[in-house]
C-alpha cells in the first residue's frame, strides 16, 4: 500500500537523498498511520466495550494516542522542511528528532497508564466475555500494526529518520500489547483464569522499555551523537584522493538534522608545494564534497614538512612509539624544533574516549621514549581526544 501510494504522490520517490523525498515520505507515512489508528480505535473500543476487557479497551485508547504520535510525526517533517531564517541559519531539520522524542514519551506514557490500570485488574480481578467480534478485531489488529512497523521501519531506514524508527518502535510494541490482550482473552475462555491484569502488566513493562529504547535513539543526534564510520571513511576517501593532499585529521561533524550536516577538518598538504595551487585544490575539494555527501564543508590546510630526512625519521619512530603504546594512537601536526642543546619534537596525538591512561599518563609515557632517542629528543605534546567528532 505504501508503495503504491508513493509511486502515486511522491514524484522521485527512490531519490531518498532528497529532502523533498523525505518530507513527502514522512507526511504520507503520517497520514496513513493516522488512518490506520482511528479505524484501529474505533474496533477495538466497541470490542472491549462488548467483553468487558480493560485490556482491549485500554488498546483502544493505545491506538488513540498512537493516531496523535502520526500527527505530531506528520508536523515533525513539515515544520523540519522550514527554510533558514535569522534566528536558526542552519535550518530546522532538527524538529524531526523533536517529533521522534514526542513519539517516544507517548509510548512511555501509554505503558505507565497501562501499568497503573493492569495493577488495579490484578487487586479487583473480572472475567473477560469471550467475542468472536473481539478476536477478529485483535487479529486484524496485530496484522495492520504488523505491517505498519515494516513500513515504518523500511521508510525509516531508506530516509536515515529517527522519527521514522521511534514511530516504527511505537507499532511493535503495540503488537505486543494487542498479542498479550488476545493471549488473555484465549486463556480465560479455556480455563477460567483471570489473567487479564498480569497480561496487561507484561505488556506495559515491555512498552516501557520500547519508550526508552525510542527515547534514546532521538536524544542522541540532539546532543550531538558521532557520524557513522561509513560516512567518516567516505569523506576520508575523497579528501585523500585529491592530489597534493596527503594526510586528513580533526573531521568535526555538524548535524543540524537529516540531510543538514556540516563538516569541518584539516587536510595536510606538502609545505614546499605550490600554495596557490594547493588552495584551489581545498576549494574544489569543498564543492566535491558538498555534491558526493550533501555536506557543508570548511577545510583549513595545514603544511606538513615531506622531504626533510631528518624529520620523516623522527616521524617514523614516534610512530612507532605509538603503536607500541596502542595501535588505535595516531599523531599529526608533526614539527621538528632543532636547538643548540636538544630537539623538541611538537605533534598532536589522537587518544580514543575509551582509552585506560589519562591524558597526562600518555603524555609522560610518550615522552619518556622519545626523550630515549638518539639526539636528545623531548616531545612537546597535544592530546586530541578524538580526530571524528559530532558538533553541537
Amino acid at each position: 500500500m505504501i508503495n503504491f501510494l508513493s509511486r502515486l504522490f511522491i514524484k522521485d520517490n527512490q531519490n531518498f537523498a532528497s529532502p523533498t523525498v523525505r518530507l513527502r515520505y514522512g507526511m504520507l507515512c503520517g497520514a496513513v498511520g493516522i488512518v490506520f489508528n482511528i479505524l484501529l480505535f474505533t474496533g477495538k473500543l466497541i470490542a472491549g466495550t462488548l467483553t468487558g476487557s480493560i485490556g482491549i479497551t485500554a488498546d483502544a485508547f493505545n491506538n488513540l494516542s498512537d493516531a496523535g504520535s502520526s500527527a505530531i510525526t506528520l508536523v515533525g517533517f513539515r515544520l523540519s522542511d522550514a527554510k533558514a531564517d535569522k534566528e536558526h541559519p542552519f535550518g530546522h531539520g532538527r524538529f524531526e528528532y523533536i517529533a521522534g522524542l514526542i513519539v517516544s514519551m507517548a509510548i512511555l506514557l501509554m505503558g505507565f497508564e497501562l501499568a497503573k490500570t493492569s495493577v488495579e485488574k490484578i487487586i479487583h480481578p473480572e472475567s473477560v466475555t469471550f467475542s468472536f467480534l473481539a478476536l477478529g478485531v485483535l487479529l486484524a489488529s496485530i496484522l495492520t500494526k504488523l505491517y505498519m512497523f515494516f513500513y515504518n521501519r523500511g521508510i525509516g531506514k531508506k530516509i536515515d529518520s529517527a522519527a521514522m524508527r521511534a514511530t516504527a518502535m511505537d507499532s511493535f510494541s503495540d503488537v505486543a500489547a494487542t498479542s498479550m490482550v488476545l493471549l488473555s482473552m484465549l486463556i480465560g475462555k479455556w480455563t477460567g483464569w483471570k489473567i487479564d491484569g498480569y497480561a496487561g502488566l507484561l505488556v506495559a513493562m515491555f512498552i516501557g522499555y520500547t519508550g526508552i529504547r525510542a527515547a534514546k535513539e532521538t536524544i542522541s543526534p540532539l546532543l550531538g551523537q558521532p557520524p557513522t564510520r561509513e560516512f567518516v571513511e567516505t569523506i576520508e576517501q575523497i579528501v585523500l584522493e585529491q592530489e597534493g593532499v596527503i594526510g586528513v585529521h580533526d573531521l568535526v561533524v555538524h548535524d543540524y538534522g537529516p540531510g543538514r550536516r556540516m563538516i569541518s577538518l584539516h587536510a595536510e598538504v606538502p609545505a614546499d608545494g605550490d600554495m596557490i595551487l594547493l588552495h584551489d585544490t581545498v576549494d574544489n575539494l569543498e564543492k566535491l564534497l558538498r555534491k558526493e555527501c550533501g555536506c557543508e564543508a570548511v577545510i583549513h590546510m595545514d603544511p606538513v614538512e615531506t622531504n626533510n630526512t631528518e624529520t620523516n625519521r623522527l616521524r617514523s619512530e614516534t610512530q612507532t612509539i605509538l603503536a607500541e603504546l596502542d595501535p588505535r594512537l595516531t599523531l599529526h601536526d608533526f614539527r621538528v624544533v632543532p636547538g643548540s642543546t636538544h630537539t623538541n619534537l611538537v605533534f598532536d596525538v589522537v587518544v580514543p574516549f575509551e582509552f585506560s591512561l589519562t591524558d597526562e599518563a600518555v603524555k609522560r609515557a610518550i615522552s619518556e621514549r622519545i626523550h630515549a632517542l638518539e639526539g636528545n629528543c623531548y616531545a612537546v605534546i597535544e592530546v586530541d581526544k578524538s580526530s571524528i567528532r559530532a558538533g553541537e
